[in-house]
């Protein structure tokens, strides 16, 4: 079975519309590479950080295993998951799971930092730290991603670097509208 994440390798169905994350590669070679985006939302930190633990709320259908961000959710505390259900084919239940990653800190209104590869980083010899910092900003606060990955892909890492930009800038400016809803 295919599944809709995959299309990362390849940038299939990459097209962003212009969007209000700053992101870019930091830094890339074949052993890895850094990405950073940052956003400013109209919600004080401590708010900022709780809407972080709702990825279902924000996080891009497109880049799910089971095709709905609404099966994902994150416990935002050490040792927490971020991970996603696999309904059955009936969409009744659940046929499976797929942990994305680990959190490995937490500190409300200030940072969440989770351990995991992403997408199909999983299935190569990497290892990956997704850092959301949150700071106090006018109007509310900034939310600074930055991912780092390094290890082994088969493919190199330095070609991937600026897809995965793209996918994870695309995540933060999700979060961006859900934060501007208020909902």
């Amino acid at each position: 079975m295919a599944y809709p994440i995959k299309s990362i390798l390849t940038g299939a169905g990459m097209a962003l519309a212009a969007a209000p994350g700053q992101g870019g590669v930091v830094a890339s070679s074949d052993a890895g590479f850094v990405v950073q985006a940052s956003v400013d939302v109209a919600l004080a930190p401590d708010a900022a950080y709780a809407l972080l633990a709702e990825p279902g709320r924000w996080w891009n259908s497109a880049h799910t295993y089971s095709g709905d961000a609404r099966n994902m959710g994150l416990e935002a505390k050490a040792g927490g998951c971020f991970c996603e259900i696999l309904p059955d084919k009936g969409g009744q239940g659940s046929s499976g799971s797929i942990e994305h990653a680990r959190v490995i800190y937490a500190a409300p209104g200030q940072r969440l930092r989770l351990s995991g590869a992403l997408g199909p980083l999983q299935s190569e010899a990497v290892t990956g730290v997704l850092d959301f910092a949150i700071a106090a900003a006018p109007g509310g606060s900034r939310v600074t991603l930055t991912y780092s990955v390094g290890g082994y892909m088969r493919a190199g890492l330095a070609p991937i670097a600026p897809i995965v930009d793209k996918v994870l800038v695309e995540q933060l400016d999700g979060y961006k509208r859900a934060a501007d809803s208020k909902g």
